[in-house]
């Protein structure tokens, strides 16, 4: 008789409700071989959940009215995943950001094997040195920050941030504008509205950039930036509206790590113009990605996707071919997988 196979061991992922990135990485942790069972510890998936966050915690904040609902909501969120943990009862878990959990959370972990991973700036969580160094092993989406992090004595891996091929096919549609997709902060703003006035054709999605009443409700804005604009689309149409636009820019800023559009948009066979030089570290510039460096070389790359469309075929190719080959949360997941301690 041959030997019965042993069980796939239960992991437990537990993230941020964002855009579904969970999702992604829940997929290929389960092609790796594992159970996956997920906890999002922030979703508010219902109606009456997000109006009761709006009226309890965010419009309140907003209005600066006295009192902590901050904490209250961080230890109902987490008594919530400890009950999930209960219930599960997982051999391993990987932890995404973790910072709307309390330390009650990490008390109720024990001694089972987990992973955090920051797949956002260091400086958005609350996480001091000392947590960092006992929690376990750290995955950092920078490597300026896990440079910085494994000098502090934590065990810290690079591990950049990546594109998911199952979520969406890329389009052969092409719409002759300039797309982004993302939070309307004051630097995007301007650098968009710079290229509307250069009469090249800018289209925004976003919340922030949404003249929805809603949208503006929920973001405590009217202002609008004076291009054009769409609501909020789900990851799999972000996707494809990056294929599909004559350019995507990317606009990272301050940010310390390459944000997930760096490999979205050639991942779906788009022209990405990005602000930023390391991204050789993943791309060849100027043949799978462009880069720019103030916002007229911008107004210069965004004419040029417009009009030479040999040029912005070439880069759709080459980028998404070398993102296919190296830069797909399957092969991030290699990478994590391969740093348990048990």
């Amino acid at each position: 008789m041959s030997p019965t196979p042993s069980a796939p061991e239960r992991l437990l992922l537990i993230s941020p409700a964002f855009h579904g990135y969970w999702r992604s990485i829940g997929d290929a942790l389960a092609r790796r071989g594992y159970e996956v069972h997920t906890a999002r510890y922030d979703a508010y998936d219902t109606v009456g959940d997000k109006l009761r966050l709006k009226a309890t915690v965010e419009l309140p904040d907003r209005l600066h009215l006295p009192g902590d609902r901050r904490t209250a909501e961080r230890a109902r969120l987490t008594d919530r995943v400890i009950a999930r943990m209960r219930e599960v009862r997982p051999h391993r878990v990987v932890v995404i950001k973790g910072d709307g959990l309390d330390q009650r959370f990490w008390d109720a972990l024990g001694d089972t094997p987990r992973i955090l991973w920051l797949y956002d700036d260091l400086h958005r969580h609350d996480y001091t040195d000392e947590f960092l160094r006992q929690v376990g092993p750290v995955v950092d989406y920078a490597r300026s920050e896990t440079d910085m992090l494994r000098a502090r004595g934590v065990d810290a891996h690079f591990v950049p941030n990546a594109f998911d091929p199952h979520r969406s096919e890329p389009t052969s549609r092409r719409t002759d504008e300039i797309v982004f997709i993302g939070s309307g902060y004051a630097n995007r703003r301007e650098l968009l509205t710079h290229l509307a006035e250069h009469d090249l054709p800018v289209h925004a999605w976003g919340r922030d950039f949404s003249r929805h009443p809603f949208d503006r409700a929920r973001t405590f804005s009217w202002s609008r930036p004076p291009i054009a604009a769409s609501r909020e689309v789900p990851l799999e149409r972000a996707y494809q509206i990056h294929a599909e636009g004559a350019a995507a820019v990317a606009i990272h800023g301050l940010q310390n790590g390459h944000a997930m559009r760096t490999f979205e948009i050639p991942g779906m066979g788009g022209v990405q113009l990005v602000d930023r030089d390391d991204v050789d570290q993943f791309y060849e510039v100027g043949t799978e990605v462009a880069v720019w460096h103030d916002r007229e070389e911008l107004v210069d790359l965004a004419r040029r996707a417009l009009q030479d469309r040999a040029w912005g075929e070439r880069m759709r190719e080459a980028g998404r071919r070398r993102t296919l080959a190296e830069h797909t949360f399957d092969h991030r997941l290699e990478e994590v997988d391969s740093l348990w301690q048990d």
